[in-house]
């Protein structure tokens, strides 16, 4: 059968980034207690495409994420998938993304009681001119309270839910999981997020977070000095966003750097 996507094209363009998106299918990732957990994820796969072709090969990225799906992923692992997938669509560069509900067993932090919480994950691959990057990415939802409302006010302060996502590059010789990445982070609050509460721990909560207010720059730069600290960190990229409960906007902060 004739082939289009070969075809000769004029117009002198290059594509950077041309491929599939929102595609869904599961993924089995490793667990730090050396268990697995099967996920529902959402693919973005790119390749780039040379100015004499009119097209690139959609059905290929499907075929060998189908391929690669039963794999037990640590993430870095995704380089084998992107080598093969910039293999058979001819291509010089490529990017793979995976966007996932990862699960973590949480204890309340008076009763014990446990219950499983999720959090916004993603592995990130990335293949330019034969050097690869890995990106492992979290959003971690915490709790902080207003050191200024807690300064100014004769009793009471305002808290919010804050979003704090964090992306790390390192080497792919190493490794970090994805629960130790979330536990950095939750340090750095004002009081962890828990998915499961009885009044003694909500009671534990409310105080802990009044004992340790944080404006979104305090969050912030707690996790760069982290980050900057971490032995196998090579590029980081930290974003807090607090929804403000007496405004009618998010406080918002935002730090990159390579280590």
């Amino acid at each position: 059968m004739k082939d289009v996507q070969n075809q000769n094209d004029t117009r002198n363009v290059d594509i950077q980034k041309v491929g599939i998106n929102h595609l869904e299918l599961p993924l089995i990732i490793q667990r730090k207690n050396n268990s697995n957990q099967i996920v529902n994820a959402e693919a973005r796969v790119t390749v780039s495409l040379p100015r004499n072709y009119k097209g690139t090969h959609m059905s290929r990225f499907v075929e060998v994420l189908n391929e690669w799906q039963n794999k037990d992923l640590l993430g870095v692992d995704i380089k084998g998938c992107l080598e093969e997938i910039i293999s058979r669509l001819q291509a010089k560069n490529g990017e793979l993304k995976f966007k996932f509900k990862y699960f973590i067993e949480k204890s309340a932090p008076v009763t014990k009681l446990t219950s499983q919480m999720a959090y916004d994950c993603s592995f990130e691959g990335r293949i330019e001119d034969n050097e690869y990057k890995f990106i492992l990415g979290v959003v971690v939802p915490v709790t902080t309270l207003c050191p200024c409302s807690k300064e100014i006010s004769d009793n009471g302060a305002h808290n919010q839910r804050a979003y704090v996502k964090v992306k790390v590059s390192y080497d792919e010789d190493k490794h970090i999981w994805i629960e130790d990445l979330v536990d950095l982070v939750e340090k750095c609050s004002s009081c962890p997020v828990y998915p499961l509460l009885k009044r003694e721990d909500e009671k534990y909560v409310t105080e802990t977070a009044w004992d340790n207010p944080k404006f979104v720059e305090d969050v912030l730069r707690d996790v760069v000095i982290k980050l900057r600290e971490h032995s196998v960190v090579r590029e980081f990229e930290v974003e807090c966003e607090a929804h403000e409960s007496i405004h009618n906007h998010s406080a918002w902060a935002y730090q990159k750097e390579k280590c």
